[in-house]
């Protein structure tokens, strides 16, 4: 291979991220598109790597996995590089060494004198030094920017943190009746588009149902995506049996016919 079709400096240790960087000092210096990145720019990159990543995780596929953390990893290091560069006063070079620094503080029954037996524990005692923190309100660490139900999600759990939750699951789903009977009674008034109190009751329906997730165990984001998975295999069967003429009965209208095999793509899959 040519020099000039090989990035500067070919990775040695697998491990290290240092070749990243070499590869994007080269872009940034070689391919005009790579010039006119900004920090900017790259949010969007990252986060749909991100779900990208999650993806690959959400199937168990190791070799999805390998690819789309590769990805991630790139668009981290480029991020390093453009805020560097960017942001002159940021000290971005010294990320590695600050997240360590910060982990070894939070975990101080590890690395410290703490005693902790118990995740719960763990948690208690993480959310404690928080709050002895002045200034600070315990949702502070949930970013505006996470996706609605992951960010629903964590702040319950961070009001949870400081005693601000139901005392059961059994608690949590009779709020989601109430806050689904409080949106039966917007609908009802019959408005031909949706007023602006039915997205507010339904958005609390949500809330209540990510709330509901946390105290049954259940991770609402990957429990949604398992959903939207089950939807698309089954949904693919429908389209297929109707591309190749598959009739279940010849009486029906198109809807109900898809409907009849919607149900025959779930007994199969069942």
């Amino acid at each position: 291979m040519s020099d000039r079709n090989r990035a500067d400096g070919a990775p040695g240790d697998p491990s290290s991220l240092a070749p990243l960087g070499t590869l994007i000092d080269r872009l940034r210096r070689d391919c005009p598109w790579d010039r006119e990145l900004s920090l900017g720019d790259l949010r969007a990159y990252l986060i749909e790597e991100a779900h990208e990543l999650a993806a690959a995780i959400d199937e168990r596929d190791p070799a999805a996995i390998n690819e789309e953390l590769g990805d991630l990893l790139f668009e981290a290091v480029y991020v390093a590089r453009l805020a560097s560069a960017e942001l002159s006063d940021v000290p971005v070079g010294d990320a590695i060494r600050t997240v360590i620094e910060k982990m070894v503080a939070r975990h101080p029954h590890v690395f410290g004198d703490e005693e902790a037996s118990s995740a719960a524990e763990v948690a208690a005692l993480w959310e404690q030094r928080k709050r002895d923190r002045a200034g600070r309100s315990v949702l502070d660490g949930v970013p505006a920017s996470l996706p609605a139900l992951v960010g629903a999600y964590r702040l319950g759990q961070k009001a949870a943190g400081i005693g601000f939750d139901w005392d059961a699951a059994a608690a949590v789903r009779a709020k989601v009746s109430e806050e689904l009977q409080e949106l039966d009674r917007e609908m009802a008034t019959g408005q031909s588009t949706p007023t602006t109190k039915v997205e507010e009751e339904l958005g609390d329906v949500l809330f209540a149902v990510a709330n509901l997730a946390r105290h049954l165990k259940v991770d609402p984001e990957r429990a949604l995506a398992a959903a939207n998975l089950k939807f698309r295999r089954r949904f693919a069967v429908v389209e297929a049996e109707l591309e190749s003429g598959v009739r279940t009965g010849t009486d029906g209208s198109r809807m109900e016919q898809m409907e009849r095999l919607w149900e025959r793509a779930k007994r199969e899959e069942e």
